[in-house]
């Protein structure tokens, strides 16, 4: 068996055996071991670190079934609902402020567009 391998079974096992205190304190290490990474690169690598995201991104959802696409978008719109029902007063009053506001925005790029192109 490749030593690799052997590691990685070996980390398995002990992972099953861990305490709590133990799996906390790992994915807390792990967590800041992210964080530091993130703090020093720099912006060129960022960028590519997100075009990559984006790209596995995107190679998933396009193997996806539509049984699995449904899926997500039902637990995507469920997540939405919890956000809704959880915010306070002065939260969806700022949410509803931002909201229109990008809308328009958005309304103005498309009326500048248009004229600039003489529709």
């Amino acid at each position: 068996m490749l030593p690799s391998r052997r590691e990685a079974i070996r980390k398995r096992e002990r992972r099953v055996v861990e305490t709590e205190e133990e799996r906390s304190r790992r994915l807390s290490t792990m967590a800041q071991h992210g964080q530091d990474r993130r703090a020093e690169e720099t912006e060129e690598q960022r960028n590519s670190r997100f075009s990559d995201m984006a790209q596995r991104g995107q190679e998933r959802r396009a193997e996806e079934t539509e049984e699995q696409r449904n899926r997500r978008l039902a637990v995507m719109g469920q997540r939405c609902q919890q956000r809704r029902a959880e915010e306070t007063g002065e939260q969806r009053k700022e949410n509803t402020f931002w909201g229109e506001r990008n809308v328009y925005v958005r309304v103005n790029i498309c009326k500048k567009n248009k004229s600039e192109a003489g529709i």
